[in-house]
């Protein structure tokens, strides 16, 4: 099966692009598509992996689904356009990078692809979803293909950074060889949960101050 996606992570994914699970997936995505309102548009679904090839991964951070309100998702977790208001999330993951790093945001936009080009893989376990049904594309096979892209980012590489906010993501990231990488774990950064203790965490430094100790360029976070 053909899939468009970034040359490096075609070459780790291609043997889940061949599987049996990846076509019933591909078939009810289409159908969705076909049926009614689905997000991100089809472009971007793979937008995270192509924004961040498999080399350049410096950061994991974990999210469950797309946004499912209209023009919010953009294929990047947390993230979303230009012109969108800022989800309840990321204003609190925003004021977390002020208040960790001590200075105040250079760029207000929630686009976060400014992450993704210095290789923040903001990946969500679901890549699509349908409109106002949160979690309506769960259990279709996204989630083992993201498990799989996640397995060859711990055992391919070094000294990456996995960012795991919620137990959804603490669950996903379980399998991740700690001995190799650095691990954060916090609570989800949703209004229901960021003041038990997503704020104050501190994990974009730390994640600078590991990164600068095995020699790799820190994050812009602001």
């Amino acid at each position: 099966m053909e899939v468009k996606i970034e040359p490096t992570w075609q070459k780790h994914l291609a043997g889940e692009f061949e599987k049996q699970y990846f076509s019933e997936l591909t078939a009810f995505v289409k159908k969705e598509y076909q049926e009614g309102e689905v997000y991100p548009a089809p472009k971007n679904i793979f937008r995270a992996f192509d924004l961040c090839p498999f080399e350049k991964v410096r950061v994991v951070i974990l999210g469950q689904d797309p946004y499912h309100g209209e023009g919010q998702a953009n294929g990047l977790a947390f993230a979303v356009g230009d012109e969108e208001a800022l989800p309840p999330s990321l204003q609190n993951i925003f004021k977390e990078i002020e208040n960790d790093l001590g200075k105040p945001l250079v760029h207000e936009s929630g686009n976060l692809s400014r992450w993704a080009k210095q290789g923040v893989l903001l990946l969500n376990a679901t890549l699509t979803v349908r409109a106002h049904r949160a979690g309506s594309h769960q259990e279709k096979g996204w989630e083992l293909f993201t498990d799989t892209a996640i397995k060859a980012l711990s055992e391919e590489r070094e000294h990456l950074v996995f960012m795991l906010w919620g137990n959804y993501a603490k669950n996903k990231g379980v399998r991740t060889d700690r001995a190799k990488h650095l691990v954060l774990e916090a609570p989800h950064p949703s209004p229901l949960s960021a003041h038990n203790g997503f704020f104050g965490s501190r994990h974009f430094s730390k994640a600078n101050d590991y990164l600068i100790n095995h020699n790799e360029t820190p994050i812009d976070w602001l």
